[in-house]
């Protein structure tokens, strides 16, 4: 611990701070000058401001009345180079956040205490502003989705640029979809009781003489090996004619469905 270097710089612990959160155009004004003014040597431009904050109070409201009589924070940037973008900000202030220090390191490693948070800002466009600030976000998206793209011509045509190295993984390969196995189609279909299944297709053979495997199948939700099963039992299957590839219910249970009709 001989190292001063390893010791925490506090001699600024007490001094008060501001916290701000702004746009990135606004952060990015304010960083303009700082950069113009470290490469130059003139003493003037160093301490050029970027910024100026208005504080009004209006006197006519009484201490009372807390939200009314809290102090109202502006900013305006003052630097020529903002060029479109609005040169003022309303600044919405807050006490109700956690306590919070600023610390900063020098390029030797030194450590430093700069301050402690007093007061926190968010800050917005100025409502004569918001119109300007809008069309710019809108421009800035919009030169984000239009991206250029650039051909350019390769010196070097005889193909090393095209050539798989040792080490280099294919991607058409890795990239092939496996194929995801085929859902069977009775995998969310659940068998009724069988005399009720029964019932339901005596009832469908009346409404109509002959029907095929799929149509049974969408009309009664069924398995297909179990409506198989039942049509066994109770139909004969066309195999020629004008009814081929359908059911029609067996003799004698077109003799028993007739007799109960009235």
């Amino acid at each position: 611990m001989e190292n001063k270097d390893n010791y925490l710089e506090t001699s600024k612990a007490e001094r008060s701070v501001w916290l701000m959160k702004c746009p990135g155009l606004v952060s990015r004004s304010l960083k303009a000058p700082q950069l113009s003014s470290s490469s130059s040597s003139s003493s003037a431009s160093s301490s050029q401001a970027v910024a100026k904050v208005i504080l009004s109070i209006d006197p006519r409201v009484s201490s009372d009345d807390n939200d009314s009589s809290s102090p109202q924070f502006t900013m305006e940037l003052v630097g020529t180079e903002t060029g479109d973008v609005p040169k003022r900000y309303s600044m919405d202030m807050t006490k109700d956040f956690v306590p919070m220090s600023v610390f900063s390191e020098t390029s030797q490693g030194k450590l430093v205490v700069e301050g402690k948070i007093l007061n926190k800002f968010d800050m917005r466009p100025h409502d004569e502003n918001i119109e300007n600030y809008g069309k710019l976000c809108r421009e800035r998206t919009t030169k984000f989705m239009n991206k250029s793209r650039q051909i350019q011509v390769i010196d070097n045509d005889n193909g090393t640029h095209m050539r798989p190295m040792p080490g280099m993984i294919i991607a058409a390969v890795f990239n092939e979809k496996k194929k995801a196995p085929a859902k069977t189609s009775d995998t969310k279909r659940t068998r009724r009781d069988r005399g009720e299944m029964e019932d339901i297709m005596f009832k469908l053979f009346e409404r109509q003489s002959n029907w095929t495997l799929r149509q049974l199948i969408q009309e009664t939700d069924q398995p297909e090996q179990f409506l198989k099963d039942i049509l066994k039992d109770l139909c004969i299957y066309n195999n020629k004619g004008t009814n081929q590839g359908t059911y029609e219910l067996k003799p004698e249970y077109k003799k028993a469905t007739d007799g109960t009709n009235p």
